[in-house]
């Protein structure tokens, strides 16, 4: 039986590959290596010197146990495409004030 839920994923603050690895039901280094390939959406991996730092998303790595990434990631876009219309709107409105202005 599989030790985490997807509540414990949440409330984990730093989601390690083993973590990963056990709530996935794979071996830690194959999030490692998915990570680093871009193989498993659930985060990234920063290469430092001589090691690699990884950061796992935990509603990517729910979303990607149960089969719902797509959805997650398209809410994830809706998101960010929200805060790209309010910054250009902010925007649009500091430059009519700049013009009316001069």
């Amino acid at each position: 039986m599989n030790k985490y839920t997807d509540d414990n994923m949440r409330n984990i603050k730093n989601i390690t590959t083993k973590v990963a690895g056990e709530y996935l039901g794979i071996p830690p280094m194959a999030v490692a290596i998915g990570l680093r390939e871009q193989k498993i959406p659930i985060g990234y991996a920063i290469k430092r010197v001589n090691k690699w730092s990884y950061y796992i998303i935990p509603d990517r790595l729910i979303a990607y146990k149960n089969g719902k990434l797509d959805q997650c990631l398209i809410d994830g876009i809706e998101k960010r495409l929200d805060e790209i219309n309010n910054n250009f709107i902010l925007l649009k409105d500091d430059l009519l004030e700049l013009l009316k202005n001069k």
